[in-house]
């Protein structure tokens, strides 16, 4: 089945203007949560029943890393903290959530990511696979899903929609970070603000696509054997403009980056959560 990329561009705006503005429209009835608990970003999706996107909030973070949460009391503050800004945005009670983790996760750092949205008083109905996730915004039923994360980059091979390989490499957006420190000779924090300054990126592409050839090479081995037509390519680090030709021409099958890669995987993990029941 083919994925029509405008439509999935388009619902991926929606919901990037709904962060950017603040805003909520109207909307009616149960209402779906998802937290996604990245190495770079905390992000909290609020969507209608139906998937359409109503408000989001998104915040920078470094209390999880490679999948691990490194900073459980930082991080619960920034969940109860972007909760709150949505609840009197909407004017509820956000008492439950899904979240997801890098595939192949262990159940102990599973628990440990739970044990977060819980403590920020939010029951969890859903723990996804972050590229499983993405799939659900794509509407993707046979190929590939690669999330290229801020620690890790996994991988979800798909067919007739169901999950029939995933694996997760420790590489991402803190391994160019760490390459842009070595060239400039700056600490990994001002490489962080370097790499997401959008007026640099003909400067330090070059500097980095030896990372992403290196991501890619990584995955093409992961799609050895199987009969994959086109990967989509989603997650912070992929932002980069030329990001989609490099990863292309290294792994040999076309590649496909939709509109706001960071935002995709937040979304689908509120696509799979359960819905709840809420008054105004």
């Amino acid at each position: 089945m083919s994925i029509n990329l405008n439509n999935v561009n388009n619902y991926i705006q929606a919901f990037a203007k709904s962060i950017d503005h603040d805003q909520v429209g109207h909307y009616v009835g149960p209402l779906k949560i998802g937290v996604d608990l990245g190495t770079a970003n905390i992000v909290i999706s609020v969507l209608e029943q139906s998937g359409r996107p109503i408000v989001g909030a998104l915040t920078p973070a470094s209390v999880v890393k490679d999948g691990l949460v490194v900073d459980y009391v930082e991080a619960v503050k920034i969940v109860k903290k972007l909760k709150l800004k949505l609840e009197n945005i909407l004017g509820v009670s956000l008492t439950q959530a899904a979240t997801a983790i890098p595939p192949g996760t262990s159940k102990g750092n599973s628990k440990a990511i739970a044990n977060v949205i819980e403590s920020a008083n939010m029951d969890v109905t859903n723990i996804v696979d972050e590229p499983t996730a993405a799939a659900s915004v794509l509407g993707l039923k046979d190929g590939a899903v690669v999330d290229v994360g801020g620690g890790t980059t996994g991988i979800s091979i798909l067919k007739d929609g169901e999950v029939i390989y995933s694996a997760d490499e420790p590489t991402g957006g803190t391994h160019m970070s760490l390459v842009l420190a070595g060239h400039y000779k700056i600490s990994f924090e001002e490489a962080e603000i370097v790499k997401k300054d959008v007026l640099k990126q003909e400067e330090v592409y070059p500097i980095l696509k030896p990372v992403v050839e290196k991501m890619a090479s990584i995955i093409k081995r992961h799609v050895r054997g199987f009969d994959i037509q086109k990967i989509y390519v989603v997650g912070g680090a992929s932002c980069f403009d030329e990001f989609q030709t490099t990863f292309q021409t290294e792994v040999g099958i076309e590649t496909v980056k939709p509109a706001y890669p960071l935002l995709i995987t937040p979304l689908g993990i509120a696509l799979n959560s359960k819905t709840e029941v809420i008054m105004k």
